[in-house]
């Protein structure tokens, strides 16, 4: 059984109404394109429950939504794939009493289960460690150096890097590879721990690095498309794939696909 869980967010894209937005809606997105049953676990403040909600619950999958005091909000501009970001507002960290109850309960019969965190306040080491127990877990690399506070965006590659032990797959985009590893060379990556990392390039393809290798999978760019939620949906396409035993390239060919039909829907 696959599962999803993060934080829903309220994203201002270019100047307009807010939307509902967030790592588990984006990668919801991607596994009902391919016809994947999962679970997703999700959260959001209580008093932006009735706006973000229904959008996610209508892609078919049972969620399980817990409340919180905020909602992550962030206002963001594209100029090609040049994204200019901006924090309005952190939402709750998630708790390991919390990551406990669900690993118990919800998660239970989860076995490949895709965290997505959105800043690096989200998912404290030992809330990760919880989720992680007796699954494979593939993690977002927001959650490693993505500063939760207010302003433009601000990556830190000062991290805890004990966290990447609890970690099987780690998705990272490039500006957050160099932040964490130092470049994108695979040595420096495969540093990180985790067996596999990928690192998205946007238009240009993404680097996975996997059993000793490193290989770069090319895309054919889309124009004049919104490209939020890309790499959320990469990682779901990523994990969907090894689910059930794809190899880590054509685990990442599967899932670039996955990407590129969804943004091709979503021409600006």
């Amino acid at each position: 059984m696959l599962g999803l869980l993060g934080s829903l967010s309220i994203d201002l894209i270019d100047g307009g109404p807010p939307q509902a937005g967030g790592p588990p809606f984006h990668a919801a997105r991607a596994l009902r394109l391919l016809g994947r049953r999962a679970v997703v676990v999700t959260r959001c403040g209580a008093a932006d429950r009735q706006q973000l909600l229904p959008r996610l619950a209508g892609l078919g999958f049972p969620v399980t939504c817990l409340d919180g005091d905020s909602t992550s909000t962030f206002a963001f501009r594209y100029e090609g794939d040049v994204r200019h970001f901006e924090v309005v507002a952190a939402g709750d960290p998630w708790t390991v009493e919390e990551a406990r109850e669900l690993r118990r309960g919800t998660l239970a019969d989860v076995e490949w289960l895709h965290v997505g965190p959105v800043l690096s306040s989200d998912f404290p080491g030992e809330t990760l460690a919880e989720l992680a127990a007796g699954r494979r877990l593939s993690y977002d690399g927001h959650g490693l150096v993505r500063r939760p506070e207010p302003g433009p965006l601000r990556i830190d590659g000062d991290f805890d890097r004990s966290v990447l032990q609890h970690v099987s797959i780690l998705k990272l985009a490039e500006e957050e590879a160099i932040a964490a590893a130092g470049s994108i060379e695979p040595e420096a990556l495969s540093s990180l721990g985790p067996p596999e990392v990928l690192v998205t390039f946007g238009s240009e393809g993404a680097l996975v690095v996997a059993n000793g290798k490193a290989e770069h999978v090319h895309v054919h760019p889309l124009l004049d498309v919104d490209p939020t939620g890309a790499g959320d949906a990469f990682a779901a396409g990523y994990l969907a794939a090894r689910s059930v035993g794809v190899a880590p390239l054509a685990a990442a060919r599967q899932a670039t696909a996955v990407v590129g039909t969804l943004l091709s829907a979503r021409r600006r």
